[in-house]
């Protein structure tokens, strides 16, 4: 996709406790990019994520990642994760999210994101709140 299609972004300088010996970003670091992106776009969209959990007895879990490896990340880059909602469900949300160098159009890496409205009480899946739906559409 192209940045300017995306709704939010958030940036990174990459430390040098994310790299490893060849001083590029453990794969393992993408996921918390992407789960520290996905944090500050509901904080963006205005939907206090441990106020909802406190108050609905609901929260929503990571069903599935991917992560697609592009392009080597290194030590100091300076990085944007970008992400979209690709698909709202019934009870799941799936984003995609693309790693950018802050002044380039090419992706280094690509991802998905899943996650799942649960009732922490049963542990089964349930519907999306409104409120939610709605700042995500």
């Amino acid at each position: 996709m192209a940045k300017a299609d995306f709704k939010f972004n958030f940036p990174f300088r990459v430390r040098y406790s994310e790299v490893d010996g060849q001083k590029v970003v453990f794969n393992a670091h993408y996921l918390t990019y992407f789960d520290t992106a996905l944090t500050e776009y509901f904080r963006f969209i205005g939907f206090d994520y441990m106020a909802h959990v406190e108050s609905s007895g609901n929260d929503l879990h990571t069903v599935k990642t991917v992560v697609e490896y592009k392009a080597p990340i290194e030590f100091d880059d300076e990085i944007e994760v970008y992400v979209n909602v690709s698909r709202l469900g019934r009870s799941s949300i799936t984003f995609y999210l693309e790693i950018h160098l802050k002044a380039e159009d090419n992706p280094l890496a690509t991802g998905e994101v899943v996650w799942v409205y649960t009732d922490q009480e049963t542990h089964k899946s349930t519907a999306l709140p409104e409120e939610l739906v709605k700042l995500l559409s």
